[in-house]
């Protein structure tokens, strides 16, 4: 068990940072001017179709931040067999950090652009919590993401979603706690 839970700490870990950086790349002075909205404004049936939370700003600190993750787990890897243990399930040097990297976050933050779409479509002001699509959305966007190069067996899924399901809600509250975002949960 305590390795199924390493192992899901350590693969989704690109995802995780990926995630949470837009909400740190908001608040940094002279980045916070850039944020464009990735929906560009769009409507759909006369609301929103991500709102103006889901920026490129995000997605591209999102995309780079996942992408060195990735390439310092790698680094990690080859270099102390003591990272072994967390990835003997995956060939971590055989992944192709130039693409998983950007995978990992363009599943995590596009998971969360879907999610954000329906909850504009549903009414659900930007913000209010939608549990539990909220806390998976992007643990769903990742898993379907990197399929393609990794493949993991359900029991591994599982253990993602329950494992990062807990992470988001504990790094929701620090961060409510912190005064990076509006609400606990």
């Amino acid at each position: 068990m305590l390795e199924d839970i390493l192992f899901a700490l350590w693969f989704f870990l690109p995802a995780g940072v990926a995630n949470a950086i837009p909400v740190f790349v908001a608040k940094m002075p002279g980045i916070k001017a850039y944020e464009a909205p990735m929906d560009c404004g769009l409507t759909f049936r006369g609301r929103r179709v991500f709102g103006a939370h889901k920026t490129w700003r995000g997605l591209i600190a999102g995309i780079i931040a996942g992408t060195l993750t990735l390439w310092l787990q790698q680094y990690l890897v080859g270099e102390f067999s003591w990272f072994d243990g967390f990835a003997d399930q995956v060939d971590y040097q055989a992944l192709p950090t130039l693409i998983m990297g950007p995978l990992f976050a363009i599943g995590a933050l596009g998971g969360d652009a879907i999610e954000s779409f329906f909850k504009r479509q549903l009414n659900i002001s930007p913000g209010k919590g939608w549990f539990p699509f909220d806390q998976t959305d992007y643990i769903i966007g990742v898993a379907i993401a990197t399929m393609p190069f990794v493949s993991l067996s359900i029991g591994q899924y599982a253990w993602l979603i329950v494992v990062w399901l807990i992470m988001h809600v504990i790094s929701t509250v620090i961060g409510y706690f912190l005064g990076l975002k509006e609400r606990p949960i």
